[in-house]
């Protein structure tokens, strides 16, 4: 039962660092006028995008609540992707 909440912590811990950089990498491309500059964060937001669709996907799937990953309230189509079809700020 250790390692139940051993692995508990890890995803908690996991959902919420991916949750923090994937906002934090929509709110640095805002910031960027260099096209290339752009394009580094457009792919690295759509990245990403992937992995907490990907994540979210899996909880359903397992049984698993999304508040346990702290992935509740983030929408990777409206927060992340949509991003990518409006110009920067």
């Amino acid at each position: 039962m250790k390692d139940d909440k051993k692995f508990e912590h890890y995803l908690f811990d996991l959902g919420r660092l991916v949750r923090e950089y994937a906002l934090a990498a929509v709110e640095e491309r805002q910031k960027q006028e260099n096209p290339a500059s752009l394009e580094f964060y457009e792919g690295y937001i759509l990245g990403f995008h992937r992995i907490v669709s990907l994540m979210q996907q899996q909880a359903l799937a397992f049984g698993i609540e999304l508040k346990d990953l702290q992935l509740e309230g983030i929408e990777p189509d409206r927060d992340l992707a949509s991003v990518l079809k409006k110009p920067s700020s």
